[in-house]
């Protein structure tokens, strides 16, 4: 089981944490125009997701601008990056950071992708920092529980799997 922390406290991650080999669960998320979208509506591509707890807090932009500079860089994968944020303030941030690379999806209404991916911390209702990657056929090759969510995650080694995903 996956310990991480918040502020050095431990937090309770609701799910089932996913590891490499897996097949990836499915989960519905939504658009910044409030459209549904799945797992399977990226089938066929290799997705690196990076989960963010709130993309306006200084980590989480961070992390967001790091991926969206790499996306740039990466043919045929699909970056998304998931919080619990209202689309509304993911669709705001992101034309004020001036992100296109990348793509932002909100799990606020139900932490389908929280719970599904086992990154859902109950006591603060966020998601868990982490990132995944999820080569073509849906099947995990890369998996990255932050410990302490205050971290940033391992960016080099999350990209280098994104490029070895066939």
């Amino acid at each position: 089981m996956v310990q991480v922390t918040f502020k050095g406290n431990p937090v309770t991650l609701v799910g089932d944490q996913v590891k490499v080999g897996d097949q990836a669960p499915n989960f519905t998320v939504l658009t910044n125009d409030l459209k549904e979208v799945t797992l399977n509506d990226f089938t066929g591509k290799v997705k690196l997701i990076s989960v963010v707890p709130s993309i306006d807090t200084g980590i989480c932009d961070a992390q967001t601008r790091k991926f969206n500079e790499e996306a740039a860089k990466l043919d045929n994968i699909q970056v998304l990056t998931i919080s619990v944020d209202l689309p509304f303030a993911q669709a705001r941030w992101c034309a004020a950071a001036g992100i296109d690379n990348l793509q932002t999806l909100s799990d606020h209404r139900d932490l389908s992708f929280g719970d599904a991916y086992g990154v859902h911390m109950k006591e603060l209702r966020l998601l868990a920092r982490s990132v995944f990657v999820i080569d073509s056929s849906n099947t995990i090759t890369y998996v990255q529980y932050v410990p302490e969510v205050g971290e940033h995650p391992d960016y080099d080694a999350a990209i280098a799997a994104a490029r070895a995903a066939k």
